[in-house]
């Protein structure tokens, strides 16, 4: 980029276009003014919508409504149960009280205590969930094909092929056919995968670096195997992100979203 440009455009990453249009120009004069009436639009245009639709549209805008009432009906009784205290006493006891009876007698913050520790375990959980939480299990019989081998009727049926995509090391060598128990076809091997970013909204080809969990079962993990719900290990140093120290981040977890082996490639969303 030009020396000669501004400290605003030299500094401001590529994705805030509109935070340093703001900083450059400022804001219309009516701003403040058409942000509250399309707040208050909102209520208006989702009645309009839950009347209007149909079909399977209809069904995921009821469940996303009801799901928004749960939590604002959670949030307005955990605001009501901090209200809520105890009687404190009036006078204050003529001798003085330890200091480890000093809490004994006025209980006043006590739901307000239980609803903060709830917060934080439900924040502490979604530091811990992935997008998809539940998968379509896959039976033995459906990831691995009988391969027959060998003239002695006993020892036929002992190899495994894999149906379903896999990802190998780039060190990865075959064992000898003799003690090789599945095999990996090398059209179903997969070393890239597209990685969305949740915040960002951008999606990039990312080398995978490892199978870090299937939850399907652990042999698929050992094998690599790569299903819907998978859990990888990628390579973001493109992405240039970077931890709280300033260093760069060079491997991320991100969970497969789609099929691939119905759709040709391995589709993740990164775990934030």
């Amino acid at each position: 980029m030009s020396p000669c440009l501004s400290p605003i455009l030299r500094t401001t990453p590529q994705n805030e276009y509109m935070e340093r249009h703001t900083k450059l120009h400022g804001r219309r004069l009516d701003h403040e003014e058409r942000t509250r009436k399309r707040a208050a639009r909102e209520g208006h245009e989702a009645s309009e919508k839950a009347q209007n639709l149909r079909g399977l549209r209809a069904k995921l805008h009821a469940q996303k409504r009801h799901k928004e009432k749960i939590q604002m009906r959670k949030q307005i009784k955990a605001h009501e149960e901090r209200n809520v205290k105890s009687a404190a006493p009036d006078n204050d006891p003529a001798n003085p009280v330890p200091a480890y009876l000093l809490d004994r007698n006025n209980p006043t913050s006590a739901k307000a205590l239980s609803s903060s520790i709830k917060n934080k375990r439900s924040e502490k959980a979604a530091r811990f969930a992935v997008p998809l939480p539940k998968v379509r299990g896959i039976s033995e019989e459906e990831m691995f094909k009988v391969i027959s081998t060998g003239k002695k009727t006993q020892k036929k049926g002992w190899k495994r092929m894999v149906t379903k995509p896999t990802f190998v090391g780039p060190d990865f060598t075959r064992r000898p056919v003799k003690y090789e128990r599945f095999i990996r076809p090398m059209g179903l091997r997969y070393k890239k995968a597209n990685v969305t970013h949740p915040e960002l909204g951008v999606t990039v080809q990312l080398p995978i670096i490892s199978v870090k969990k299937n939850p399907q079962n652990p042999l698929y993990t050992q094998l690599g195997v790569l299903s819907k719900g998978t859990v990888l290990e990628v390579n973001v140093s493109e992405l240039g992100l970077t931890t709280t120290t300033g260093k760069v981040v060079w491997g991320r977890y991100a969970q497969v979203t789609n099929n691939p082996e119905n759709d040709g490639c391995v589709n993740a969303v990164l775990l934030v």
